[in-house]
């Protein structure tokens, strides 16, 4: 469907009607001669897919909710888009002939299987799913080495580093230094948090981004996933990985060398262009993003994290040392606490309560293979589940 502009990249987003997703599109939109679209995939948005397929006219779309499959099919029936659903139509579809980069945009656990079915199809990935690496960073970064795929992040902080490293390859990584917002809740104490309600938790002072990540940031778990992401990434030790709070999120991430110096990546707080250079990587794409300028913000200030008010990120350093499953119960249970936490089932303090409940609980793995993972993800969500709340309502 797209033989018109062999040329171009072909693109397949898991993913396409959540934030990276749809900020992906409009990159992609701004870039035809370099990008096109392949395939999208939602889980139960038809109607946002729909309108997103009749927009982009990809060879193949993927619903991930079954029942949803005629409605999407009707819908496009008329445009000879190939429609298909489910998890395993998703791992089958990124192995397609047309597809130059996967760019894994699912939230949580779910981009597991499909980044490694495409890392196995020789797919360079563009990776916005940090739970993949979290959960299995040792399995995935040996697969991809072993077939000669590229993994280009897109998390802000993670592609920050991989900038600051192009040129650099002789040269050892000292340390990484990430930088985080803050969050809502930056400079509160820990009992000032005992009664954060969802609304205020998914109140970012800076970026523009889906519940799930949203309330992983006011609670400093993103971080903590990111650290981890990181070592995988870059080869590095949790003892590398630093995070330092930046509230105004102009510095995305630093890289200090052996030599002491730091290089470090700046912009404006705007997912499209960490999209845009995993996307078009290693070519940086003229675009009309607004600009940075010094003299807007003529005052950039950095604050150390508060690991006892935020013991999430405390939580992600120690299961991240401890290596094994325990990141995968890490993330299996942090995505459930979070889910309650938006459904009012339990409080802000007790996302941690829940996953340090889940990693209490669930046997500890030293090595363990991608089915054992997924048998430890399955058993923290249990055990995530099971947790009750103690505070009284």
């Amino acid at each position: 469907m797209n033989q018109e502009q062999p040329t171009t990249r072909g693109i397949a987003i898991l993913g396409s009607t959540g934030s990276i997703g749809t900020q992906a599109l409009e990159v992609i939109q701004q870039q035809p001669e370099r990008l096109h679209v392949e395939v999208l995939s939602a889980y139960r948005n038809a109607d946002l897919l729909i309108q997103q397929a009749l927009a982009f006219k990809p060879n193949t779309v993927v619903i991930g909710d079954m029942a949803l499959l005629e409605k999407v099919k009707d819908a496009l029936f008329d445009e000879g888009i190939k429609v298909y659903a489910g998890a395993d139509a998703l791992e089958q579809v990124v192995e397609m002939e047309g597809i130059d980069m996967v760019l894994t945009a699912l939230v949580g656990a779910a981009g597991l299987r499909p980044t490694l079915k495409a890392i196995r199809a020789g797919k360079d990935i563009a990776l916005a799913n940090k739970e993949t690496l979290v959960v299995a960073g040792e399995l995935i970064m040996a697969e991809a080495r072993a077939v000669g795929v590229a993994i280009h992040p897109v998390d802000s902080e993670h592609s920050a580093i991989y900038q600051c490293l192009a040129g650099e390859l002789l040269n050892p990584i000292e340390k990484v230094i990430l930088t985080a917002s803050g969050g809502p809740f930056r400079g509160r104490s820990r009992a000032d948090l005992e009664g954060v309600t969802r609304a205020q938790a998914l109140k970012h002072p800076n970026w523009s981004m889906g519940a799930k990540i949203t309330i992983d940031s006011a609670s400093m778990m993103n971080k903590g996933l990111e650290v981890i992401e990181a070592k995988w990434l870059f080869d590095l030790t949790m003892d590398q990985v630093d995070v330092v709070i930046h509230p105004q999120s102009i510095v995305h991430s630093c890289v200090q060398f052996e030599d002491g110096s730091i290089k470090a990546q700046l912009g404006l707080p705007d997912m499209k262009l960490p999209i845009q250079y995993a996307l078009g990587y290693p070519r940086r794409l003229a675009n009309e993003f607004e600009r940075f300028n010094f003299l807007n913000y003529p005052q950039l200030t950095f604050e150390k994290p508060d690991l006892e008010a935020f013991r999430n990120l405390a939580l992600a350093y120690e299961a991240g040392k401890k290596g094994g499953n325990a990141p995968c119960v890490l993330n299996a249970a942090n995505e459930v606490a979070v889910a309650r936490f938006l459904a009012d089932e339990i409080s802000f303090l007790e996302l941690t309560s829940v996953v340090e409940h889940a990693l209490s609980h669930v046997s500890w793995q030293d090595r363990p293979s991608i089915e054992s993972l997924l048998g430890s993800d399955a058993e923290a969500r249990a055990k995530a589940a099971e947790y009750q709340s103690v505070v009284l309502r």
